[in-house]
């Protein structure tokens, strides 16, 4: 029942016309969505012990089965990172055979590809990022609350009234099998401490040497924590934005985590109601995610940032690429107000940006300023058709 429901969520990702990695978090819908769009293909699902044992105790198989494929098949090889060793058959493949095979290789951890220094076929394969859902992915039918409080993981949707059980189930099984099967960490103890202590830190500048302290974990096996979490795609760096403004900026990084449901969850507030500050973190989770699925979807490249003085003037995100750079203020109110936008307004006025967008949770379209203020589906429409990156 699961499956079929999960099928009807129509995913907005173009399969590429050659061979990619595609990686994404555990649970956002990889698998589902590479059976859809390529139905016909030989498949090696790692996830299953049988396989993973077959081709490690005969990694000739792999060969022998890919050989038999016609020309112009697709092969997919699911969480890749379980046996990076197949990629050297895969590298020797497409060298051999040139486009003769097409591989998908999905993966939902980078750690073990980045340790082991892998081989990542030179170019050979495109790299893909898969993500939650989008808002465009669910007709831009939005119930804010409740994606703020559950997210954006696709079983959640697919199966609404067991949203709490499965962000039970997520939490603990990535715990389980990410961590605890792939040996990320030496003490699941203090790893479990340090994410009790480091999600309430989500969206926020981290302070290592604080969190250390108030989860009893020494400071650098916290900044190792930290790696995990990016590594296994569970969490996300945004660096602070500095571009010689006329005021002095700050230059550490905040710390997302990709969902923020899964935020929530890992916080032990699933079932605990939105608090106010709560939701303006969890929002600007939201935008991020939007933003980093759009530039995905658009190959739109750039980067990400945040802005911040000492004295507490910020703007949520900047995008920038080249000598372009966009300012976007995220504000979970209904009623916008022109202070919301005062240091956005500030660096635009000094040209160090160049366009700038309020988003708030309001009904109407405003303008202040030099600001263009949209209610939140209407931003993410913008996002879907890559206006903001043209």
């Amino acid at each position: 029942m699961t499956v079929n429901l999960l099928t009807m969520i129509a995913r907005r990702y173009p399969i590429p016309d050659h061979s990619f990695f595609l990686f994404g978090p555990r649970g956002t819908g990889k698998t589902t969505w590479l059976r859809q769009a390529l139905p016909d293909a030989l498949w090696f699902d790692l996830l299953r012990t049988h396989t993973l044992l077959a081709l490690t105790r005969q990694p000739e198989s792999f060969r022998q089965q890919v050989e038999v494929r016609p020309r112009g098949s697709w092969v997919v090889v699911d969480e890749v990172q379980r046996l990076p060793a197949v990629l050297n058959e895969v590298h020797a493949l497409i060298a051999e055979t040139g486009r003769r095979y097409r591989f998908a290789l999905s993966g939902s951890s980078a750690r073990k590809l980045k340790r082991l220094d892998v081989n990542l076929l030179a170019g050979r394969a495109i790299n893909r990022q898969f993500f939650p859902l989008t808002a465009a992915e669910l007709d831009f039918d939005l119930d804010l609350d409740r994606v703020l409080r559950f997210g954006l993981l696709p079983q959640i949707h697919a199966e609404p009234v067991h949203a709490l059980d499965v962000l039970d189930a997520y939490v603990s099984n990535y715990i389980r099998e990410e961590i605890q099967q792939e040996a990320l960490v030496r003490s699941l103890d203090s790893f479990a401490r340090f994410l009790e202590v480091a999600v309430l830190m989500n969206g926020q500048v981290v302070n290592v040497a604080g969190l250390a302290r108030d989860a009893a974990v020494a400071r650098p096996t916290v900044q190792g924590y930290f790696e995990v979490l990016v590594d296994t795609l569970i969490g996300f760096w945004l660096p602070a934005w500095q571009r010689r403004a006329k005021v002095k900026e700050v230059a550490s990084p905040k710390f997302y985590l990709f969902d923020p449901g899964v935020a929530r969850a890992l916080a032990g507030r699933a079932r605990e109601p939105l608090e106010g500050m709560e939701r303006g973190f969890l929002l600007e989770t939201w935008v991020l995610h939007e933003l980093r699925a759009a530039m995905a979807f658009h190959n739109a490249g750039g980067q990400l940032h945040y802005w911040r003085t000492p004295h507490g003037s910020e703007v949520d995100f900047i995008w920038t690429r080249a000598k372009r750079a966009v300012g976007i203020e995220v504000k979970a109110s209904e009623r916008w107000r022109s202070e919301f936008g005062a240091p956005l307004k500030g660096l635009l006025a000094e040209g160090i940006v160049q366009t700038g967008f309020g988003v708030y949770t309001g009904a109407v379209e405003l303008k202040d300023g030099p600001l263009r203020v949209l209610p939140l589906p209407l931003f993410f429409k913008l996002l879907t058709k890559g206006d903001l990156f043209s």
